[in-house]
């Protein structure tokens, strides 16, 4: 290793000195309101912790990456214990800062051992995948923690309405896997859909009266209908120019709830919105005349945990229903011909499928479930306004179906949780969480490039057929 300290100590430094060309003026500035005007505070000890932290774990990524496996494990392990350390650096984000750097490094050292690890226990000594039988029970796991959480310690106020929150990005990123994941059409206007099912209960439930029960299909059905047309412009689409299109179709929605005041109430919003009951009973300390409250009805004293609880356990059967029905879809001829139009278009039409069609159910059906999970969000809300459904929000569902593996059913799962939980789990590093969530998805995106669960079980299987034994005349 000799005749290449040099090299990896030289790498290192011009790795530290460009981070601090970058971070100077965002980490070593910070501007206060002082009341009378703005004023710097200087922050060139955190600079420089953030810049030595960058330093070796450079060094030790070099050292990994050539083999040297122990230096760089001894160097990871230091730093991660002097992140994890009561050392009393000047702030929470760099015992995070120091402590992940010194994680990746050990990380990159025992990526090559996990990896080959992996592909010999890719399959069983049966011959039955490793990966599917895992999916399957941390499926099974997953669903029976999400059922009892509510009723653990766990389920508190906070706790519920973050659960509830990702839960409706884990529905709107299953639907966008219909369009995205399974039929290859790059959808960048998904929220249009999502914010069709949102004013269509708000509009049914403030001006007609109607239930959240029987606005739900109607939710889905108008979703639907507009996914049916969008799709009719975007037939002779592909690659980029069906991401414009679809992003074009989003603004297009939100700026017409935005300027059409009559129907939407443009910028102000629509308020007062009812939630959904049970079987007539609301979720409130006082009911409205003819009505009576869920604590009545139970008979149990009233808590503002409980309208969370059954906001959860609603947008829990919502999704179910989506995933349910997206597995089973997939192994019908209409679910093979998307995962074909997404391989070949040109094939798929030598083999006599229809494109037309193929993409219209694809983009109707996405939007259906955009439209259901946007009814449940006017309700859980009770407000809301064209600034809910901007650009940014299909770009997040997207990025949940991207990250979590195209197609992949449980790594939509865990990309929701990643991407809606860590800004909420970093919210103590203040101006910082937002540093650290870009880290995470760079880290994801440089070990997982292919999402967190890149590979997905094919659809149908092709099982050769048992040949029965030949008998010979002659032979013993």
């Amino acid at each position: 290793m000799g005749p290449r300290l040099q090299h990896y100590l030289k790498d290192a430094g011009l790795t530290a000195l460009v981070a601090a060309g970058l971070a100077f003026f965002i980490v070593g500035f910070r501007t206060y309101d002082i009341g009378k005007g703005l004023t710097f505070d200087y922050q060139f000890v955190d600079l420089g912790i953030a810049v030595v932290a960058i330093f070796f774990g450079r060094l030790g990524l070099s050292l990994a990456a050539d083999g040297h496996d122990w230096p760089a494990l001894a160097l990871g392990a230091a730093l991660a214990a002097v992140g994890a350390s009561p050392l009393k650096l000047p702030s929470t984000f760099l015992h995070w800062f120091v402590g992940l750097a010194g994680l990746l490094v050990v990380l990159r050292t025992i990526w090559p051992w996990a990896n080959r690890g992996l592909a010999a226990a890719r399959h069983s000594p049966r011959g039955v995948p490793v990966g599917q039988a895992i999916a399957k029970w941390l499926g099974a796991a997953l669903l029976a923690v999400a059922v009892v959480m509510p009723m653990t310690p766990l389920g508190d106020q906070k706790t519920m309405d973050l659960a509830v929150l990702i839960l409706t990005y884990v529905m709107l990123g299953w639907g966008l896997n219909i369009v995205v994941g399974l039929a290859g059409l790059l959808d960048l206007g998904y929220v249009a859909f999502y914010a069709v099912g949102a004013y269509s209960y708000a509009l049914l439930s403030t001006q007609f009266g109607m239930g959240f029960w029987s606005v739900l299909p109607l939710a889905g059905m108008m979703a639907a209908s507009f996914g049916l047309l969008l799709g009719f412009p975007v037939l002779r689409l592909r690659g980029d120019y069906l991401a414009i299109v679809t992003l074009g179709f989003g603004e297009i929605i939100r700026l017409v709830l935005l300027n059409w005041v009559d129907l939407s109430n443009g910028p102000a919003g629509i308020g007062s919105i009812p939630g959904p009951t049970l079987f007539g009973a609301v979720f409130a300390e006082t009911a409205p005349e003819g009505k009576q409250t869920f604590a009545d009805m139970m008979g149990i004293p009233f808590s503002g945990n409980q309208r969370l609880i059954f906001l959860y356990y609603i947008i829990l059967a919502l999704a179910l229903v989506t995933n349910f029905f997206t597995q089973r879809i997939r192994r019908l001829p209409v679910g093979r011909a998307w995962e074909a139009l997404r391989e070949d278009e040109t094939a798929c039409k030598a083999l006599g499928i229809n494109p037309t069609n193929t993409k219209l159910t694809a983009f109707a059906v996405g939007a259906m479930f955009a439209g259901f999970a946007g009814s449940f969000f006017a309700a859980k809300q009770r407000f809301i306004s064209p600034e809910s459904f901007t650009f940014i929000e299909s770009a997040i569902i997207l990025a949940i179906v991207v990250l979590g593996g195209m197609g992949s059913q449980i790594g939509v799962v865990l990309a929701a949780v990643l991407l809606i939980g860590l800004p909420e789990w970093f919210r103590d590093l203040g101006a910082y969480r937002m540093v650290a969530f870009g880290l995470a998805m760079v880290l994801i995106m440089v070990f997982r490039p292919r999402g967190l669960i890149a590979h997905r079980e094919p659809s149908v299987r092709l099982h050769p057929a048992r040949r029965a034994p030949v008998h010979r005349k002659g032979l013993a």
